[in-house]
């Protein structure tokens, strides 16, 4: 009796479902617990994602099964209900927003170039797509990594090929932590020893009317124009609004810190919960981790060119690396604009200077992504 039972346990246990796709992902999904944690690669999307990884390729365990009759769903079914229906992306958003100073981009207008040149790789991605066999609605999912922004490249995926969410996710999170090996060697290759030593005077203060005026009025005009993005910009703008007002700290606080780490959990969790073995284990996922990275690459070429050309309007007030942080990786991408700039010359602070092309492609993200829901969507 007693063996009886120890042999049932063992037949109804995980071990004996184990399929060779579900060991490649828990090796995949262990790796990314590594990078996480032992080399620090965007670690708070990071580690949930790869423990989500890890749940949904535990044979048995139908965390993520879908309800039949009367048996419940599983678990990450229910909670990946928020990125299926864009909550998550939408509240990540708000708390963005809500961290956000936009004051240099308002101050230096002109930065919304450099964060539109950093568009530049999604438009490169999707051709390259299409030539390689993706639908018009898959290249567009793909080429939203180029933006350098996981939120926008979730929202826009679960509305146009939802079926690649798992490979386009991590990808896009993967290569936002790699921004700081990615981008400097591109940086040096496009610029001048001269253009990076350019020192840059201080910018302007900006008035306290002039940002509570600003998410609201670039609320209405890119909602007019692409309505399709209004949970994005909308909950985007909110959260900046509740920053700025100064009369709803409790709130701006909340959706910093709290709300944002709640909806982070989540967010990883589930996306990383999609990544089942029979469907993310094929060439297509092969060729969009690569499409991921070229996105990358050409988005951070598109803002040093439009770098490089301010700098040559500007008389050479303008040092051309600030280009480069116009991908939405904020406040990171700006970081790696003000190393590379210290290197050239040590005098260097382009810290401020880059956070306006950085938040200004947060914005040209969201405004890609309208565009492509627009041109594609169902």
């Amino acid at each position: 009796m007693f063996i009886d039972s120890l042999i049932n346990i063992w037949e109804q246990s995980g071990f004996t479902a184990l399929t060779w796709e579900s060991i490649v992902m828990l090796i995949i999904g262990f790796t990314l617990v590594y990078l996480a944690i032992v080399k620090k690669f965007e670690p708070l999307l990071l580690l949930p994602i790869a423990f989500g990884v890890i749940l949904a390729n535990l044979p048995l365990a139908n965390l993520m099964a879908e309800p039949v009759g009367s048996e419940p769903g599983g678990l990450l079914y229910y909670l990946y209900l928020g990125v299926k229906k864009g909550i998550y992306p939408s509240l990540i958003f708000l708390g963005i927003g809500a961290m956000t100073d936009f004051g240099p981009l308002i101050a230096r207008p002109s930065s919304l170039f450099m964060g539109a040149g950093a568009q530049f790789g999604i438009v490169m991605a999707f051709i390259v797509a299409i030539a390689l066999g993706f639908t018009p609605q898959e290249a567009g999912s793909i080429g939203i990594i180029g933006g350098a922004d996981g939120p926008t490249a979730i929202y826009t995926t679960t509305r146009l090929a939802p079926h690649l969410l798992a490979p386009i996710a991590i990808a896009a999170y993967s290569y936002m932590a790699l921004i700081p090996l990615i981008q400097p060697p591109i940086m040096r290759l496009l610029t001048t020893q001269k253009e990076r030593e350019i020192k840059m005077e201080q910018v302007r203060e900006v008035s306290k009317l002039e940002k509570i005026c600003f998410p609201i009025v670039v609320t209405v005009f890119c909602v007019w124009l692409l309505p399709s993005v209004a949970p994005l910009i909308g909950m985007l703008m909110l959260g900046n609004l509740f920053r700025e007002s100064g009369v709803v700290e409790r709130l701006s606080n909340t959706a910093q810190n709290a709300l944002i780490n709640i909806v982070t959990i989540f967010l990883g969790v589930t996306v990383g919960a999609t990544a089942e073995g029979s469907q993310f284990l094929k060439l297509e996922t092969i060729k969009i981790i690569f499409l991921g990275l070229f996105a990358f690459a050409f988005s951070t070429v598109g803002g040093l060119l439009i770098g490089k050309v301010m700098c040559v309007l500007s008389g050479g007030k303008i040092n051309p690396l600030i280009g480069s942080a116009g991908v939405s990786a904020v406040p990171m991408a700006a970081r790696v604009s003000q190393v590379e700039g210290q290197k050239a010359n040590p005098a260097n602070f382009l810290l401020m200077h880059a956070m306006g092309p950085n938040v200004a492609g947060v914005i040209g993200s969201a405004v890609a992504a309208g565009v492509l829901l627009a041109l594609f969507g169902q």
